[in-house]
């Protein structure tokens, strides 16, 4: 995919000026006015030395038209191939709009057909060098005893290629001038700080400046790579839809945005939500959920998440079709809280977990409902965005939550991931699919 175009629909070409040929009259006015002589009249006849040089005198100015003639005919026809090459641009865009990252070919699944392969050239990290990591995601810092989880690499099955290595100084000079935004909960934070850690370990030298300094997300944070004039953003947004403060209470509005002119300039976006919807009680953020300027006290979770997702998704085509910017969507991270969706008993949770599922069988615990209703609303939008279909290969991560390695802060989180981790690898087909469509 490359949004270079402005995704529109492709005008046709101007169709040529017509030339009308006449005895005394010459037409070409879109391109070139020619002088038109006045309309013959009966004249004495001339004589003979009059008749030469009459006859001369005509045939310089027949020469004359002809050669403005011809003037504007060349001009047509640079026009016309102007215009054809431009729809031919434009038409190679659209093209690339759909493009598969480079690993992929005919029939290539790179999110949904694979296993995890043990890598000892892994983790592409230390973590302890990066400077980017929050606390709840830095399993070593926490001394998490095994290593093993940072030690597999994703291999998509035949016929897709293996991926291509991470490479975070080509993402830097790729993305010079540009400002790259994650936009929505802490699952989307989880690859930010890994993008953040990859590009970081491969310029290790390179000048960042964090704003603010203190790294807090108030309702966002930046890192700039000076020397590249490269600035990543993380935005937070637990619902992509605006949840306000008002005199009745906390009302989440499932068909305002206004938030998203935050996220304007940007020349990546990748999004994410999910996480926070179903949540209940005290850790429901929301007292009323409105509509359509009605309040209700609840609704079906699903539901709701469908209205909000339409809602991002008319924001996205309303403002971004006519733009550059090249979108993206994370796929539904999934937790490990319950045994029976990978085999074990129903009170199993990640805790204590150390290797990885690998089969080519389909994830004992089926897909996540949410995720079709992802994939349909992106499937009607006028503006391509790039599904990075996480899902299924992180399901078989059991093995890769901080679970009580995360400094206290969570307790058990079997939601986010270490970091060095399985993000990376999220970000390993990111950078793949941004290959794919330069």
């Amino acid at each position: 995919m490359d949004p270079d175009s402005a995704h529109g629909e492709t005008p046709a070409a101007a169709a040529a000026p017509t030339i009308t040929r006449r005895p005394t009259t010459y037409t070409a006015r879109s391109l070139l006015t020619l002088p038109t002589p006045l309309p013959s009249q009966e004249a004495p006849r001339p004589g003979p030395a009059a008749q030469s040089s009459s006859s001369s005198l005509s045939r310089r100015t027949m020469t004359n038209h002809r050669v403005l003639i011809s003037a504007a005919i060349v001009a047509l026809l640079l026009a016309a191939c102007t215009a054809a090459a431009a729809i031919t641009i434009t038409r190679k865009q659209q093209q690339q709009q759909h493009k598969k990252p480079s690993a992929a070919s005919a029939g290539c699944d790179v999110f949904g057909a694979g296993s995890w392969v043990a890598d000892e050239s892994y983790p592409l990290y230390d973590s302890a060098s990066c400077p980017f990591i929050r606390a709840e995601f830095d399993c070593k810092r926490f001394r998490r005893p095994d290593t093993a989880y940072l030690k597999f690499r994703w291999q998509p099955s035949p016929p897709c290629s293996q991926l291509p290595r991470f490479d975070g100084a080509a993402l830097l000079r790729m993305w010079s001038g540009k400002k790259v935004m994650f936009v929505g909960d802490s699952l989307a934070l989880n690859q930010y700080e890994s993008l953040l850690c990859l590009i970081h370990a491969a310029v290790p030298g390179a000048t960042t400046t964090v704003s603010p300094r203190s790294g807090k997300i108030d309702p966002s944070t930046t890192v700039a790579f000076q020397e590249y004039n490269v600035t990543l953003v993380y935005y937070l947004t637990h619902y992509l839809v605006d949840l306000v403060n008002e005199k009745a209470g906390r009302i989440l509005k499932l068909d305002s945005i206004d938030q998203a002119r935050n996220w304007l300039g940007a020349d990546v976006l990748v999004f994410d939500s999910w996480h926070w919807w179903p949540r209940t009680g005290p850790t429901q953020p929301w007292d009323y959920m409105e509509e359509d300027g009605k309040l209700v006290k609840d609704m079906d979770r699903s539901l709701a998440f469908t209205k909000a997702l339409n809602t991002w998704a008319r924001w996205v085509d309303a403002n971004l079709v006519q733009t550059s910017t090249k979108v993206f969507f994370q796929g539904i991270s999934p937790s490990h809280y319950k045994g029976q969706e990978w085999g074990a008993s129903a009170k199993k949770t990640c805790m204590g977990e150390t290797e990885p599922l690998n089969s080519t069988a389909p994830y004992p615990g089926g897909p996540i409902p949410q995720q079709a209703i992802l994939k349909s609303a992106l499937a009607g939008m006028a503006k391509p965005v790039y599904l990075l279909d996480f899902t299924f290969l992180s399901q078989l991560r059991k093995d890769a939550h901080p679970t009580k390695y995360d400094g206290g802060i969570f307790g058990g989180d079997c939601t986010h991931w270490c970091i060095a981790g399985l993000p990376d690898t999220w970000n390993v087909l990111f950078y793949a699919a941004l290959l794919g469509q330069s």
